[in-house]
């Protein structure tokens, strides 16, 4: 974790592959992601990874440490990141008496590590990287880093893997697959989607509302 002396900027920096927190380490502050990718992962004890949350621009990472406890699981930037952070307490809402941001983060992804469960447990693999894609072009979106059709994707082969529970085998001849099907198109760390519908019908999401 960072130090103290880290947190008297207004944000911090991390660079690929350092922690935003570490396991059982009592957070000192919640990071909200300004710019660039995190995860959170849990490491099996064969050293097989399983990447448990993506952390987008606009995320808290962890929104729920608000309410008490340590990190179960670590933080690990996956790019070059900037994040804001606050005191680890539940921040006041806001001043139209509605629920802030913050709280409304918490519920989100809540709903979103719900569904990634049935992702999981229950979808093919072509359905699993379909709806990640999905996912992650829609996030984007709703923060405004979306770009028409298309959208960043720095992941590794490797990083959709431990996040979808396949191989890195498995996942190269999935995006090619989804590739000749005309669903994706991926080059030089973009990912753009021809036909949402198209790709939410193969990813078996429903077309109404968001993706996650």
């Amino acid at each position: 974790m960072l130090s103290q002396v880290a947190f008297k900027e207004p944000q911090v920096h991390f660079r690929p592959h350092q922690f935003l927190a570490r396991e059982d380490e009592e957070p000192a502050v919640i990071f909200q992601i300004d710019e660039g990718w995190a995860c959170r992962y849990r490491l099996l004890s064969d050293g097989r990874r399983q990447i448990t949350a993506l952390y987008l621009p606009g995320d808290y990472c962890d929104p729920q440490w608000a309410l008490g406890g340590k990190p179960s699981q670590p933080i690990v930037a996956l790019t070059n990141v900037r994040a804001s952070y606050f005191p680890c307490s539940p921040p006041a809402a806001s001043g139209t008496g509605g629920p802030s941001a913050f709280w409304l983060s918490l519920s989100d992804m809540i709903e979103r590590q719900t569904n990634w469960m049935v992702t999981l447990g229950r979808k093919t693999a072509l359905e699993r990287v379909a709806h990640l894609l999905l996912d992650l072009f829609e996030r984007l979106r709703r923060s405004g880093l979306a770009y028409g059709q298309q959208c960043a994707m720095p992941l590794t082969q490797t990083e959709i893997a431990d996040m979808t529970g396949l191989t890195p085998v498995h996942v190269n001849r999935t995006l090619q697959l989804l590739r000749a099907r005309g669903l994706v198109e991926l080059q030089a760390k973009w990912l753009r989607i021809p036909d949402l519908r198209a790709l939410r019908q193969a990813a078996a999401v429903r077309n109404q509302g968001a993706t996650a």
